[in-house]
């Protein structure tokens, strides 16, 4: 049993896509088959907040009140080979979906038109490759979908990627390598400022100064001519000049030395820790025990 164009129109465009009783994820949008006006294959959004879709086939679908429910894995749909949501079809894009769901195809090519169930219920029409029909004996099996997966693909490698397109049969494991070197950054600033201080300077000078002394002499003939000059009885003062020595001070500025910056380079070591990211690659078998590799081994 497949879904029909009526059932389609019945959503309300806020249902889900399940794989049983699995949510996959919401609605996107639905190809039509152009040979019989049938719907073909509907767009699942996945990933966070919907940024991802996946291709499913529409054959052996039903409609369960807004919700459609699916005959593949949630697994096997997100695992789905990547095609760009634009309305339409390429036949390269659709040989790819039918390979990968086991599915058989004719290559027919026309016009197509979608049928877009988001928040709303629309319809949009684009130009492409519409779905062809469909065969009746899917084999919807784990071990019918093991097989499949087994085939070599386009790329000619074994299996499949499941985040992503497929591009080769190999994956690239790197790691951050950490360089450290140096920098010179400005780190602080030294200056030189001269200011005035005032101390007292101490120092002993001889200084001489003149006393008044008194002397007496007698009479005699070598000085009665200046002892008689004058009255024979009179009053008299003489006066005499006292000097002396006082300190005497004079400063005078002199350069005594030369002040400079310089600057001389001291050689520290200093310890940086930092987190470098590595990939790790190891094999998942179901059937085995999980084999890690060491790191020697992956390179």
């Amino acid at each position: 049993m497949s879904i029909t164009t009526d059932q389609l129109q019945k959503l309300s465009g806020r249902g889900h896509v399940y794989a049983g009783s699995e949510k996959v994820g919401g609605i996107g949008q639905v190809y039509l088959d152009d040979s019989t006006g049938e719907p073909s294959w509907v767009t699942v959004k996945t990933g966070l907040f919907g940024t991802s879709q996946s291709f499913v086939p529409l054959h052996g679908a039903d409609v369960r009140g807004d919700d459609i429910v699916v005959t593949y894995g949630e697994d096997q749909i997100k695992g789905a080979p990547r095609v760009d949501d634009d309305g339409s079809i390429s036949p390269e894009d659709e040989d790819r979906l039918y390979e990968y769901y086991g599915l058989s195809s004719t290559g027919t090519t026309g016009t197509t038109t979608g049928t877009t169930t988001g928040t709303t219920t629309g319809t949009t029409t684009g130009t492409g490759v519409a779905g062809a029909d469909l065969r009746d004996d899917v084999d919807t099996t784990s071990a019918g979908r093991a097989g499949a997966d087994r085939g070599v693909n386009e790329h000619g490698t074994q299996g499949h990627d499941t985040s992503g397109p497929t591009t080769d049969d190999a994956m690239t494991r790197s790691e951050e390598r950490v360089a450290v070197g140096t920098q010179s950054r400005e780190a602080g600033r030294a200056r030189l400022r001269k200011y005035v201080t005032t101390e007292t300077v101490s120092q002993t000078v001889p200084v001489s100064h003149e006393e008044v002394t008194l002397e007496r002499e007698p009479i005699t003939d070598a000085n009665a001519g200046e002892a008689y000059d004058g009255p024979a009885i009179s009053e008299e003062e003489h006066e005499v000049v006292l000097h002396e020595e006082v300190p005497v001070v004079e400063k005078e500025a002199v350069a005594v030395e030369r002040v400079k910056l310089g600057t001389e380079t001291v050689t520290d070591e200093t310890t940086v820790s930092t987190d470098a990211r590595k990939e790790h690659i190891e094999l998942e078998d179901d059937d085995a025990t999980t084999t890690r590799g060491t790191d020697a081994d992956r390179r």
